[in-house]
């Protein structure tokens, strides 16, 4: 059996607002992603709510209007599908996209269930890289110390997350790239 080289894993960082905690009830309303690599290309869309539901507190961190996006949004499957095209455009051929987020359990669970909801496949497969538990591993830390009021002094010169989907992800991969080369050099030691 041969296993991947690094070489094969090619990172996305994604981040999503949304209309509250959970896609079974709320909508997904906005997708930003960016690749890690040198040429950092980058996706964002905003997309028509497809549920009723929505929590005030999540509409006000991402200051998106439900108003605005039922207007103007992309249709979920239009967004979906453009999202899919994006993450095959810019994986290199032979790669496989990685998703990386920031407590990527509540990324990954909206982008999974929009993929296989509306695309019936979903270009990530069934994993996604948390980068708050690479933190917590690499660090030995709580899981308290991996909120970004701990990490974002430390990586993004006390930047905080916009809670804007497209600038969230890219502050992501920053932090990600950072990780990574701190992991190599302790690896080192």
């Amino acid at each position: 059996m041969t296993f991947p080289s690094a070489l094969d894993e090619f990172y996305i960082s994604v981040d999503v607002e949304t209309s509250g905690p959970n896609p079974g009830l709320y909508s997904m309303l906005s997708i930003g992603a960016c690749t890690l690599d040198e040429s950092h290309q980058v996706f964002y869309v905003e997309m028509k709510p497809d549920k009723p539901g929505f929590e005030p507190e999540a509409v006000r961190i991402s200051q998106l209007s439900l108003e605005r996006l039922a207007a103007e949004g992309m249709e979920p499957t239009q967004a979906m599908q453009r999202f899919a095209d994006w993450v095959a455009q810019c994986t290199p051929a032979g790669s496989t996209p990685l998703f990386l987020g920031f407590n990527s359990p509540f990324d990954w669970m909206f982008v999974c269930d929009y993929f296989q909801r509306f695309l019936g496949l979903n270009p990530f497969g069934h994993t996604a890289i948390d980068i708050k538990s690479f933190y917590m591993g690499l660090f030995g830390t709580t899981w308290l110390e991996t909120s970004m009021s701990f990490i974002a002094p430390r990586f993004l010169d006390v930047r905080r997350l916009t809670h804007n989907a497209l600038q969230d992800a890219i502050d992501q991969a920053a932090i990600f790239k950072q990780l990574l080369m701190e992991s190599k050099r302790l690896s080192k030691q």
